[in-house]
């Protein structure tokens, strides 16, 4: 027969064994998380040591690309380019061209903006209609209580109004009603808010910006392609006919500049940022836009 403080004692070395073993658990579990904390911890320092070189890197990427525009009037600036150099060892590639590529959402006209739609894919008939939408949204509303313009998104079930003030970004093309979401992301490669001027640059076009120039037919439009000499931008001006009066050449102050980066270690890194030449003042330079591989997609 067990006798009971036999029986007691069994009973606490049971309950302090679970006890220690809950404790053991408990602190497995703690130290799991303070593994996954600094194992965090070390992943976020080493991609803001990343971010940070990167940003330098661009900075220095956009001084020389200021360097190589300053000093000319729009008529003579280059309008693309390109360089490499070495820094902290780092390898960086540049390559910048005029914005006045790119039709401005905010200056170009209904036919420029059409042009461009069809030639990515919409039926004429809806690409007239984007277009008027594209202008409806940068377009002061009328005056008085009435605004039919917004009055249409809310119709169309948007949870939003149009701006009806110039685009901020060429980001807000895809907010523009009706504008299917496909056909925006195509078009926002070849637009701009900082072209400045209703008509393009033709020797820095891309073929789609070519091919929406009102007048222009394939054959004319590789005619363009082959004969355009930014070194001598006149060369196909006498090629445009209808398109002249859509075609603007020289520079522009606004240009956009691709920064390509590989670090030492190998990690590759990019930055696309357009930059505003400045004439007077204590700046060569101010960033209009600015994004790059931490910024994530847009």
């Amino acid at each position: 027969m067990h006798k009971p403080h036999a029986r007691a004692a069994s009973a606490t070395d049971g309950f302090i064994l679970v006890a220690v073993l809950w404790i053991l658990a408990s602190l497995a579990a703690l130290a799991s998380v303070y593994a996954v904390y600094v194992a965090n911890t070390a992943v976020a320092a080493r991609v803001y040591d990343q971010r940070v070189q990167s940003q330098a890197l661009t900075a220095a990427g956009l001084e020389l690309t200021a360097y190589r525009l300053i000093g000319f009037d729009d008529a003579m600036r280059p309008s693309a380019g390109s360089f490499d150099f070495q820094m902290g060892g780092a390898s960086i590639f540049v390559d910048f061209q005029s914005e006045g590529g790119r039709i401005d959402l905010n200056m170009a006209p209904k036919p420029l903006l059409s042009g461009l739609l069809a030639t990515l894919g919409a039926k004429p008939s809806d690409a007239d209609l984007f277009a008027d939408n594209i202008i409806a949204w940068r377009t002061k509303p009328p005056p008085g209580d009435k605004n039919p313009e917004a009055d249409a998104y809310k119709d169309a079930g948007l949870s939003y109004r149009p701006r009806q003030a110039p685009f901020q970004n060429a980001a807000e093309l895809p907010l523009v009603r009706g504008l299917p979401a496909g056909l925006a992301a195509a078009a926002l490669p070849f637009v701009t808010v900082f072209n400045g001027r209703a008509e393009i640059d033709i020797n820095e076009a891309a073929p789609e910006v070519i091919a929406a120039l009102p007048g222009m037919n394939p054959s004319k439009a590789a005619d363009v392609l082959k004969l355009r000499n930014p070194r001598n931008p006149q060369a196909v001006l006498d090629l445009l006919g209808e398109a002249r009066a859509s075609v603007a050449i020289g520079g522009r102050k606004a240009t956009r500049t691709r920064v390509r980066i590989t670090l030492a270690s190998g990690q590759r890194l990019s930055a696309d940022v357009v930059i505003l030449i400045m004439e007077n003042g204590t700046e060569p330079y101010r960033v209009l836009a600015w994004h790059d591989d931490f910024d994530g997609p847009i």
